[in-house]
């Protein structure tokens, strides 16, 4: 059955909360309005529990099947937050909030999850728990350790977990996934240069930090393409430059560069950071100047388990009829936390020919809808059959 008809039937009243959310769209951590019309549907819907604050605002509702007769539970985890741009698509459900858009589809993932939230609660027809996951700060908040921080896994008795997200550019409704890593580790650095500033026109008598910062850019490029093994990917992008004076005549005193490191192993993280340091502080040094230098871990590497990664394929196959294989890319998702702390997978569904991410047309493909909602259900109900 490639998808649930209940769920079919549903299709234009789920399309409604997709569109609310993405006129109201809320980011990181401020997701009030969203989280509780998420609380308030699960209620609504008989849920056997409806948990609110887990992780500062996220929400999780729990759903008993007809029997337990192993004790089996599955999470399953939507995003909620939104991106702080302007949106431009000029639909009639655009974002009313100036400066907040739902750009990455997150409405949808919500949707979705609370369809499949309403078709389980009505049915029942799994033996074990589902436990539903809406958490707030994918869009750099790390919300899921948050929640993952808060105890969450333990409380609720997650075993393994699952999470979905659109894909621009892949046909719509259809599946994509792949074991082991996924998504990149993404981490950043921001490097402050001190100098001694003067007149431009008696460079002899400074320490130019303007040429420093050229030279350290360069230098850094060097880092993935001389330093790292060729066949593992690894990016480190310099984004941001700026000096201490925006003057003509002017050599400045100090200067800070910034910028991303993303990596798909935990060995390629540590070297790339090791070295990053050491070039800046080699630089640093040959041009008189000093460095400090301040790398922060973001996400870690987003790991799909073997196992779990097969099943999702399967079931991803029953409902749209086949299943690809993704490509690694370099992008970063939050969900990597909850897949540290247990073991699951997280599975791209085609949004179509549609805007990229992050863009300020981009809007979510309320067709793919119904499959993803059957994905949702259909994991539960063969991973945990009814007694």
């Amino acid at each position: 059955m490639p998808i649930k008809n209940r769920l079919a039937e549903m299709h234009e009243e789920i399309a409604g909360w997709r569109r609310d959310i993405h006129q109201n769209p809320e980011i990181l951590y401020e997701t009030h309005r969203t989280s509780a019309l998420v609380a308030g549907k699960l209620r609504d819907f008989d849920c056997d529990e409806v948990v609110t604050g887990i992780g500062r605002t996220g929400v999780v509702g729990v759903i008993r099947g007809k029997s337990d007769t192993a004790g089996r539970v599955v999470g399953l985890r939507a995003d909620m937050d939104a991106l702080p741009m302007q949106e431009q698509t000029g639909l009639a459900h655009a974002s009313t909030i100036p400066g907040a858009m739902h750009a990455c589809g997150h409405d949808g993932h919500t949707a979705m999850l609370l369809g499949a939230a309403k078709y389980l609660a009505e049915t029942r027809n799994f033996d074990g728990t589902v436990v539903v996951i809406f958490q707030p700060a994918e869009e750099g908040g790390n919300g899921a350790e948050a929640m993952v921080k808060d105890g969450m896994m333990d409380r609720f008795g997650v075993q393994e977990v699952y999470a979905m997200h659109n894909n621009p550019g892949l046909a719509a409704g259809q599946f994509k996934i792949r074991p082991g890593p996924l998504l990149a580790a993404a981490d950043t650095f921001e490097i402050h240069l001190e100098g001694r500033g003067g007149h431009a026109a008696k460079p002899h008598e400074t320490v130019d930090t303007t040429v420093m910062l050229s030279q350290m850019i360069v230098a850094l490029q060097t880092v993935v393409s001389r330093n790292t093994d060729p066949i593992l990917q690894a990016v480190l992008s310099v984004t941001s430059v700026e000096t201490s004076s925006k003057a003509f005549n002017v050599i400045p005193q100090a200067a800070t560069i910034r910028g991303t490191v993303r990596t798909h192993s935990g060995e390629m993280r540590d070297l790339i950071e090791r070295r990053l340091g050491e070039v800046v502080q080699g630089v640093a040094a040959t041009f008189g100047g000093k460095a400090e230098v301040n790398y922060e871990r973001g996400v870690p590497v987003t790991v799909n388990a073997e196992e779990p990664t097969r099943f999702a394929a399967e079931v991803a196959t029953a409902v749209s009829g086949g299943c690809g294989e993704a490509r690694m890319v370099m992008g970063g998702e939050d969900f990597s936390f909850m897949l540290e702390a247990r073991p699951g997978a997280f599975i791209m569904i085609g949004n179509g020919d549609s805007a990229g991410l992050h863009h300020p047309e981009y809007d979510f493909n309320d067709e793919i809808i119904p499959a993803g909602c059957s994905w949702f259900a259909e994991m539960v109900e063969r991973r945990m059959p009814a007694a």
